[in-house]
């Protein structure tokens, strides 16, 4: 009991000594957030290949802007390419310019999109508590700083954000932008208080309220949200004013402050500026491409991905909670206790407070009509709700700060109580007094965890084949990585168990940030470089001999699979052909136009290779590797070319 209390006390000096020192406390900031970011979005964040299919379709169109000059229409393969618009593009090649074209490069806007949303929302928490403490007449920096640096690791140490954040696609660049300005809504909406209150002092306070009630413009922080809607809907279109609008707007009207805020806000002059910064590259575009670009992006991408299948991309009703609870692990289990501690119903409580005290409710709003807005929308994937997750983690972040005591007079109260039961072994109670809530979410936590693990251990069976790696579950098994997963887990699960035991629920949410950060090291890595060295190493290989082999104006076919990175990294033209038929049917047209040189390039996987029923005589093996083969065929009459069918 007595290192206990001295644990806790040298913590308190240390935060405390960190609060009194601002130049240590931007220190200790920095440095936390860096140690974090770098484990989740910058440790061998290109040291593995570009995953087909869907990330070699952006670093290739961006590579294209590059060397072509044409900043305005994506290409890809010598086709339009409307699938986004130019954001993500032009940071990519931005990227290439400054870094060269690598995988780093590919990959660098989204793991600075995350790094930067992380930053700004552990801005926001130590605000807010500081905020918090400040109404209270209390001094908490342990509070204030522990909750800040959990809250930051909980948003930047998850599956769906380390995935997408180390992915070069604009699902990442979409939240950053998109979760960044509804950040910067709530300083700007908590920062004015109704009187000008930026707890600045009382001159500057008043100073700063008239200059912002006489100017043209709203204050920084509803300046900085404009900005950043119109950067997410350069990411990604409509959806990256809809949704910030449509939790904008439920949060006023649930709290009753439409007409005050919209004021505040300058409305027209932030719809000019998002319109001002977003609309030129649309007309542009719109301009060189016409209609093919309208119905292309702003129906078959946005309409009809919202109201139809697309790409046969459909799930249950249920996905999204499946989604949530796999992507967010293994913290997802507290959020249904976060909630309810909210009690969001009791809409006279919330309208009664400060705007800095709903904060909770803010993010509560956030994260509902995420999820609401994607579980109508029919076409369905997992990276659709990656804006929620900071909402899910300021959730879970603020329930954790519940337990730590309301006022000093509490503190020292514990203190002392604490020392008397040194002496009086008597029955003790917790720090401050815990939801049976989060008793039960701690419990499920364990049992989440145990299945995690007994997953895990049992991947082989789970998993289904991959037509890519023959041996796959055999070499799975070999690998060792299920195994060092379901233990890193099943540690975790016993650790959970023995802190609710013995009621020290503070260290709960440390063990799973911990068990993680081990899972992430341990069994993420090695596993991404297993499947990148299994199925994406041998079409890089592939495309290494393409660029040796090619002879010039020589035609490159793709047979039964479509991998864009072949594109990347030949970067060469492939003719996609789906059958062997049509590879068949190709040949000979292309032999009857005499064309030079005479003869073509196949890549194709063995299967289909085999199906196409070639003699030994009518093509050159150039290269085989994996389930691939590379052959050169000549230009010659064949005879009786039949297809095996069996």
């Amino acid at each position: 009991m007595r290192m206990k209390l001295s644990v806790k006390r040298t913590v308190d000096q240390w935060f405390n000594k960190i609060a009194k020192n601002p130049a240590l406390s931007v220190t200790v900031s920095i440095l936390w957030l860096m140690v974090v970011c770098w484990v989740a979005f910058g440790w061998n964040l290109g040291n593995t290949g570009l995953v087909d299919e869907t990330e070699p379709l952006f670093a290739e169109a961006s590579r294209q802007m590059l060397v072509t000059g044409d900043w305005i229409t994506p290409f890809f393969d010598g086709e339009t390419r409307f699938d986004k618009p130019a954001l993500i593009y032009w940071c990519q090649a931005i990227a290439y310019y400054i870094i060269g074209v690598n995988e780093w490069a590919v990959r660098l806007p989204s793991a600075i999109a995350a790094f930067g949303l992380v930053c700004l929302a552990f801005y926001t928490i130590q605000w807010y508590l500081a905020k918090q403490d400040e109404l209270e007449q209390v001094s908490r920096p342990t509070r204030r700083y522990l909750i800040s640096f959990i809250a930051a690791a909980l948003m930047a140490l998850n599956p769906e954000t380390i995935i997408w954040a180390r992915t070069g696609v604009s699902d990442m660049l979409l939240t950053g932008c998109m979760a960044s300005a509804l950040l910067c809504f709530f300083l700007g909406y908590a920062g004015k208080e109704g009187n000008g209150d930026w707890g600045l002092g009382t001159g500057e306070e008043f100073s700063q309220s008239r200059r912002e009630a006489t100017s043209l413009f709203p204050n920084k922080w509803y300046l900085a949200s404009y900005v950043l809607i119109a950067g997410a809907i350069l990411t990604k279109g409509p959806v990256g004013i809809v949704l910030p609008g449509l939790i904008v707007a439920a949060f006023l009207l649930y709290v009753g402050k439409v007409r005050e805020v919209l004021r505040e806000m300058r409305l027209f002059v932030g719809i000019l500026i998002i319109l001002g910064l977003s609309v030129p590259w649309y007309a542009l575009v719109i301009w060189r491409n016409g209609w093919n670009y309208i119905n292309s992006f702003f129906g078959y991408h946005n309409l009809e991905r919202f109201t139809e299948v697309v790409n046969g991309h459909s799930a249950p009703w249920y996905f999204y909670f499946l989604v949530v609870l796999l992507g967010f692990a293994p913290y997802s289990v507290y959020l249904p206790a976060s909630i309810i501690r909210l009690k969001f119903w009791q809409r006279s409580h919330w309208r009664s407070l400060e705007r800095f005290q709903q904060f909770g409710l803010f993010a509560w709003f956030w994260f509902a009509s995420i999820f609401v807005f994607f579980c109508i929308a029919v076409t369905k994937l997992p990276s659709y709700v990656l804006p929620l997750m900071p909402a899910a983690a300021i959730l879970v972040a603020l329930l954790w700060s519940d337990l730590f005591p309301n006022t000093e007079h509490d503190e020292e109260t514990q203190i002392h109580g604490e020392r008397e039961k040194v002496f009086d072994n008597s029955s003790s109670s917790p720090r401050v007094p815990i939801p049976a809530p989060l008793i039960w979410s701690g419990w499920v936590n364990v049992v989440f965890l145990s299945f995690l693990s007994t997953a895990l251990f049992n991947l082989t069976h789970i998993l289904g084949t991959d037509p890519a790696i023959s041996n796959f579950h055999e070499l799975i098994q070999q690998s060792g990585i299920p195994v060092i997963a379901g233990v890193i887990w099943l540690v975790c699960a016993v650790l959970v168990a023995g802190l609710l035991l013995s009621r020290r629920w503070n260290y709960i949410i440390s063990i799973n940030l911990i068990g993680f950060v081990a899972f992430v090291i341990f069994a993420l890595t090695p596993a991404s470089f297993f499947i990148d060295r299994e199925r994406q190493l041998p079409l890089r290989e592939l495309s290494a001999v393409i660029l040796e082999a090619k002879q010039p104006n020589e035609e490159l076919i793709m047979l039964g699979f479509k991998k864009p990175s072949v594109v990347f990294y030949s970067q060469i033209h492939v003719n996609y052909l789906r059958f062997p038929q049509e590879a068949i049917e190709h040949i000979q047209n292309q032999a009857a136009k005499g064309l030079q040189p005479p003869s073509l390039l196949l890549l194709a996987e063995q299967k289909k290779f085999l199906q196409m029923d070639l003699q030994p005589d009518d093509y050159k093996s150039l290269s085989t590797k994996g389930a691939y083969n590379l052959v050169r065929v000549p230009f010659k009459k064949k005879k009786n070319q039949k297809i095996d069918i069996s």
